[in-house]
Parts: structure tokens; C-alpha cells; sequence
């Protein structure tokens, strides 16, 4: 309801004293200049203007067809030219309408019919904007409380969960990882109050809150920008409506907010860009991320150097390197760790076939579901799954198989087909260059959270280990079942899991399949190629492990391995369970000790957190190793100081093999799209195809990695001599 007021601030004016250091009330030839340019103030005198007071700081010739109330304070204000792009504007104020507004040096107002309460900086564009206004409580996007305010009215995002059982608080420097501990431990009531009470570090809670506009930013031929605090360097042109956000942005990673945008309750991280009719509401998007092209982006998380553009995502959790650019495709209520690609037309996450609207999808980093996939809640997906185009009507559980390509059943049958370790079998050009590719695609200039995208990680190294006993276990299942002669004298558990084990190694060409009934609920799943897939994990496993221990020699300066080093080695810390905290590969262990810190106040702020996050980061290469010397006792069961000679030589070979393999199996994977008939066929001629999609020759990513596969191979052979000493 419209109310009548006697004038259009009621309240007394109340000015900063610290703003008007070094400002002073206008002369009276000033005054004169100012009312005949036709500009007007409330206070006839003119008390409340407050201009530059150095030599030539103000020249109020700039300033005409504009109203000013409450008080007004000015930077310097010469007459000068700003260029923006094709955009080239005088400074100065014109036909404009300001209250209770702060401005910096050298700015330009044209055409702004309403800017109340802010603070603009210096060298600033503000033009044709119809409403530019921020409330003494609002929040930017955080969700925090003001004085007197009641709980319901804080900002949460309803992430993972239609129902609002994960909600998390947005705050300035969040991270998806914050939000992962967050959304993802519900049990323990003490900690969910103490990371309300994180996000309440730093907030007065006092009314007094103003708008912010950096310096060198430019807003134009934007509708409404309400509550909203805007960093250094940003672009806003064209948007419809701002409201209580935040818009991160800086001179190294400025941001970007384009045409028929509507962003409403949250955070855009540093260097990111929204354009084109795009709508986010409740949200924290990452550093370096597009939403584009009629996005949807509600109630969700969105992590560092994402794109999404014509899809829908509600109610996510999504970490960095995320991938989603068709019209038909949509999230809804989805955990998905990163590295991920949603295809056209892939319907990740519709509740509408259970009783009620709580169901998940939860999908570690890798998922790629193919066209015209779709999926029952609820689902849990395993690192680096490629899901076949299809519908798939029952829930899925595939967390025992990484690497593995997920598919319906053949001629009718409801037996889903999972072949474990398809990338390593079928297509090693992919996942050896996603490294390379997610590193290169990372442009984030500051870089708060470390993101693994080796798809080689502890992380997925825990998953092949449960794979490599999921495939022994129903190995023995299958063995019994037929009577196999190697179950003959198994008459334990203990005997028939070392009898199936036996078997997988010694009959390398042996050609069955396994049924798993947890893949699926009601029908089960079909296991094709288990000793291959058996033999690929442990390669896997035993490459990891040996490079890592490289690794860590070559950090410090030493050829191989020695007897010392691996006594120092296993005096380091050793975490065999693993988490993927954003992006950041974490063992367990140290979550629960950041839940404990939290818990007991010693860690006291968000940044505590984030600090703990980058101690974590610092011994990682530490964490890793460890680890990596657990595998290979593990694959032999026994301590590596045992391993014989010809053992030793035997994993370097394995490991040179495997190395030589990755290359070869990379060069081939991509020499199809030159050799095969159907991939030549749209061509004229060989020069043509080459001149379309370049030389297979000219690959830079193949031509590194033959180099370092090559380096690889060779200081690998020493690795293990300093044990056999």
C-alpha cells in the first residue's frame, strides 16, 4: 500500500562524519550554477551537499536536470570523458534522482531515475538504470539476521533435497566444500547450530547497511538493482532485476551480468558471467562459472568453472567443472562432485514417481549420463560412470564400480549392463586427458580450495579397492554356483574368497559374467568382463601407487626408493578412507577433525575453516604417499621390504607396460576419428578433414604425453633398487 508522507525522508538526516573529510558545502556561485542547470534538493540550502574540496575538485557545470535529497557527498568531479567497450560518457550527474548516496571520484550518473543509499567508487558508469536502492537491513545474499529480525526471515538453500532437509546458509566465501559438510552431516545438531554460528561471524547486526559499487564498474539499461553489493571492475548491462545479492568481482577477475537477467537472494563468485535471460534465485555460484542462455539456477550451489546454459537446476549441490548445455536437460535434487557433463535431454533427478518429493541423486565426481537418460530417486553413481542413453525406471546403486559404463539391459531383459573399468578398456584418451583438459579450463587467478581432477586419486584408487572385492566376492558366488573345481576344497568364507581370488588370476582369458543384485534394485545387474576388469583395477591400482612414490622421490631429489625413506614414509600418517570435500580430496579422519575444532570453538569463523581446508592441501602429497605405499602392500600382502627382486621388477614392468599402454590406448582412441570409415566419410580428402579438425600430429596433448610417458618409463626402472641394497 502506498502511504502519504509529508516529504520523502522523515527521518533526520544523520551524516557519517567520517565521510565528509576533506568535502565542503557549496559555494554560492556553485549554488547559483546548480539550481540553473535545473537541479533541485530538498534542503534549499544546500547543507546537505558535500563536493571535493581541492583545487578545481569540483566543477558544478557537470551536474544538471537532477534532484537530490537526504545527504549527498561527492568526489572529485572534473570534467572528463569515460570509456567503457563502444560506451563513451562525460562525467558528471544528469537527469538523475539521488538520496543518501556517496560517490567517489570521476564517476558518470546519467539517467538513473532512483539511486538511494549507496556508496559508489571511483571511475564508475551508472547509466539508465530505472531503480537503484538499498534497505538499512538488507544482507547482499548472506544469511545472516538483522537486529529485531525474526529466524524464518534468514535466506537458506535447499540444496540435495526438495524438502529443505540439507538447507545450508549462503555466505560470502562460500565454497561447495563448506556446504558439503554441511548438507551432508545432518546428524550431529550441535555442529549444524555451529556453522549457523560460522555464518554469523562479522555481523553487527546494526540497520545501518548501504549499497556498494566498486570502483571501474559499469551499470546500464538495467531495471532494478535492489540490495546489492557490486565489486570492482563488474559489467551489469541490461539485467531486470538485482536483488539482495552479492556480485564478487574484482580487476583480475571482473564479473559479468548480461541482458534479461534476474538473480534474486545470493552470491556470484569472482570472474564469473550470467547472461541472456538467465534467472538464479537462492543461490552461491563459483569463481569463473557461465549461467547462459535461459539457465534456471534455483536453490542451488553451483562450484568453481561451471557452465550451464538452457537447462533447469533446482535443489543441487554440484562441485567444480560442471558441464550442462542443453535446453531439455535438468537437475533436480542432486549431490554431483564435479567433472561432470549432463547430456540433451537427461532428466537427472525427477521426484514425480515416488510418494514424495525427498528423494536424492547422489554422484561422485566423473558422472556423464548419456542423451535421453533418465533416473529414479533414489540413485548413488561412482566416480567416472558413463551411463548409456536410456531409461532406467528402478533406483541404482553402481558405487562398486568406478570407471565403469552403466546400460539397460539387452533384448528386454531389466538387468542393467555394467561393464567395471570401461574407460581404461575403451576409451583411455578421455579420461588421460582429463587432468590436462579440467587444469587448463581452470581460471580462477585466486584459488581457495585445491581441486583434484586427476581422475587417479585416493579417492578413486578407495573405490577400485571395493571394486577389485566386490568382483572377488561374487566371483566366489558365481564359482559355487557351477561347481567349480578351484571351490573344491574352499569350506570357509575365508578359503572360498582366496579361491575365487586365485582363480581371477591365474585364468586371465576366462570369459563369464557376474550377477549383482545391489546395482539395481528389484532386477540386479549384469557384470560383464570381470577378469578383465579385475586385471585393469589392479594395474590401475599398482600405476597410482608406483607413480606416486615416484613422485614423492622426485620431490625430494632422490633417484629411488631407499630402506630409510620408506621407514619415514610409513611413519606418516596413514588414511585408508577418503572424501571428496568439494573438489578436494580429504581423508575422513581429518573432517571429523575439523567437525570436532568447529565443535569446540577452535576453529571460530568461516575462514578457520578454509584455513584447515589448505593445511589439509599442504599435506596432501604426504597423505598420498602413505597411502600409496598401503596399495602396493595391500595388492601383495606383505611389507614392500619383503617384495623379492623379481617382484620388484615385476611391478616396474607392469607399471612401464601400463604407462605405454595409456599412451597407445589414448593415440588409438583418438586415431579413430581420422581412420574409421564412418568419421572420414563427410570429407572430400584427407587435407580437407585435417584443415576441419586439425592433425592428428598437431595434438598437443598427445604429443606431451608421449614425451612423458617416455620420461616416465624411464625413471621408473630405478624406483625399487634402493630396497634391494
Amino acid at each position: 500500500m502506498v502511504e502519504i508522507v509529508q516529504s520523502e525522508k522523515t527521518e533526520k538526516i544523520n551524516i557519517p562524519q567520517e565521510l565528509i573529510k576533506g568535502k565542503r558545502n557549496l559555494r554560492p556561485d556553485e549554488i547559483e550554477i546548480m539550481e540553473k542547470n535545473l537541479n533541485h534538493n530538498s534542503d534549499p540550502d544546500w547543507k546537505n551537499f558535500f563536493v571535493d574540496d581541492s583545487e578545481d575538485g569540483f566543477d558544478p557545470s557537470l551536474i544538471h536536470l537532477s534532484f537530490f535529497s537526504g545527504f549527498i557527498i561527492l568526489g572529485r568531479c572534473k570534467k572528463m570523458v569515460l570509456k567503457y567497450n563502444d560506451l563513451y560518457l562525460s562525467t558528471g550527474i544528469s537527469r538523475s534522482r539521488l538520496r543518501d548516496v556517496v560517490v567517489g571520484d570521476d564517476c558518470s550518473i546519467r539517467n538513473v531515475a532512483y539511486l538511494d543509499n549507496y556508496r559508489i567508487g571511483n571511475r564508475n558508469i551508472l547509466f539508465n538504470i530505472h531503480e537503484m536502492c538499498c534497505t538499512n537491513h538488507s544482507k547482499f545474499g548472506n544469511g545472516i539476521l538483522k537486529n529485531g529480525e525474526p529466524e524464518d526471515h534468514r535466506v537458506w538453500i535447499g540444496v540435495a533435497n526438495e524438502n529443505d532437509g540439507r538447507r545450508v546458509l549462503p555466505f560470502e566465501s562460500m565454497i561447495p566444500a563448506d556446504a558439503y559438510i554441511w548438507s551432508h552431516y545432518r546428524e550431529d545438531k550441535e555442529l549444524l547450530q555451529r556453522f549457523v554460528e560460522l555464518t554469523e561471524v562479522g555481523n553487527t547486526g546494526e540497520l545501518n547497511t548501504y549499497g556498494i559499487v566498486g570502483n571501474d564498474c559499469v551499470i546500464k539499461n538495467t531495471s532494478i538493482v535492489k540490495d546489492t553489493k557490486v565489486g570492482d571492475a563488474a559489467y551489469v548491462k541490461g539485467a531486470f532485476k538485482l536483488k539482495n545479492i552479492t556480485i564478487l568481482s574484482s580487476e583480475e577477475e571482473p564479473s559479468q551480468i548480461g541482458e534479461g537477467v534476474e538473480l534474486v537472494n545470493g552470491i556470484l563468485g569472482y570472474g564469473s558471467k550470467v547472461f541472456y535471460q538467465a534467472i538464479a534465485v537462492r543461490f552461491v555460484i563459483g569463481r569463473n562459472c557461465q549461467v547462459k542462455y535461459g539457465a534456471r539456477l534455483l536453490n542451488s550451489i553451483l562450484g568453481d568453472n561451471s557452465t550451464v546454459s538452457c537447462c533447469e537446476i533446482l535443489n543441487n549441490l554440484i562441485y567444480p567443472f560442471h558441464e550442462q548445455h542443453h535446453n531439455s536437460s535438468f537437475l533436480i535434487a542432486t549431490t554431483i562432485m564435479g567433472q561432470s557433463n549432463i547430456a540433451a535431454n537427461a532428466t537427472v533427478g525427477s521426484n514425480h514417481n515416488s510418494r514424495s518429493p525427498d528423494g536424492e541423486i547422489f554422484a561422485k565426481r566423473g558422472f556423464w549420463p548419456g542423451l535421453c537418460s533418465d533416473f529414479k530417486h533414489n540413485s548413488r553413481f561412482a566416480s567416472f560412470n558413463l551411463i548409456s542413453k536410456g531409461s532406467y525406471p528402478n533406483e541404482l546403486d553402481t558405487t562398486a564400480y568406478p570407471f565403469a559404463l552403466v546400460a539397460p539391459g539387452l533384448n528386454g531383459s531389466q538387468k542393467i549392463n555394467i561393464i567395471p573399468a570401461w574407460w581404461f578398456m575403451y576409451d583411455m584418451f578421455a579420461i588421460t586427458r582429463n587432468n590436462n583438459k579440467f587444469k587448463s579450463r581452470d581460471k580462477r587467478k585466486t584459488k581457495v580450495q585445491n581441486i583434484e581432477t586427476d581422475p587417479l586419486a585416493p579417492d578413486t584408487m578407495q573405490e577400485i579397492l571395493v571394486a577389485l572385492d566386490r568382483i572377488i566376492t561374487l566371483t566366489a558366488d558365481y564359482l559355487k554356483k557351477i561347481k567349480n573345481e578351484y571351490m573344491d576344497d574352499a569350506d570357509t568364507p575365508e578359503k572360498e574368497y582366496q579361491a575365487a581370488k586365485d582363480f581371477l588370476h591365474q585364468n586371465t582369458d576366462a570369459d563369464f559374467t557376474l550377477d549383482d543384485p545391489v546395482c539395481q534394485k528389484k532386477y540386479g545387474a549384469v557384470i560383464f568382463k570381470p577378469v578383465r576388469a579385475y586385471r585393469m583395477y589392479r594395474k590401475i591400482v599398482k600405476y597410482f601407487a608406483t607413480r606416486t612414490l615416484m613422485e614423492f622421490c622426485q620431490a625430494l631429489n632422490m633417484d629411488y626408493l631407499t630402506k630409510d625413506l620408506v621407514n619415514r614414509i610409513r611413519e606418516l600418517p596413514l588414511y585408508t578412507e577418503w572424501e571428496n570435500a568439494g573438489g578436494q580430496i580429504i581423508p575422513s579422519a581429518k573432517i571429523q577433525e575439523l567437525f570436532a575444532a568447529i565443535k569446540n570453538k577452535s576453529i571460530d569463523s568461516w575462514d578457520s575453516v578454509h584455513n584447515f581446508y589448505k593445511l589439509c592441501e599442504c599435506a596432501y602429497d604426504q597423505y598420498k604417499v602413505r597411502y600409496a605405499l598401503y596399495l602396493l602392500e595391500q595388492l601383495y600382502s606383505r611389507p614392500i621390504e619383503e617384495f623379492s627382486v623379481d617382484l620388484y621388477r615385476n611391478i616396474t614392468d607392469d607399471v612401464s607396460i601400463m604407462a605405454y599402454d595409456i599412451y597407445t590406448a589414448s593415440l588409438k582412441s583418438r586415431e579413430k576419428d581420422y581412420t574409421d570409415y564412418y568419421r572420414r566419410m563427410t570429407y572430400h580428402s584427407e587435407e580437407e578433414m585435417e584443415n576441419v579438425i586439425g592433425a592428428l600430429s598437431d595434438n598437443t596433448f598427445l604429443r606431451q604425453l608421449r614425451v612423458d610417458t617416455q620420461k616416465f618409463t624411464t625413471d621408473i626402472r630405478n624406483i625399487f633398487v634402493g630396497l634391494t641394497k
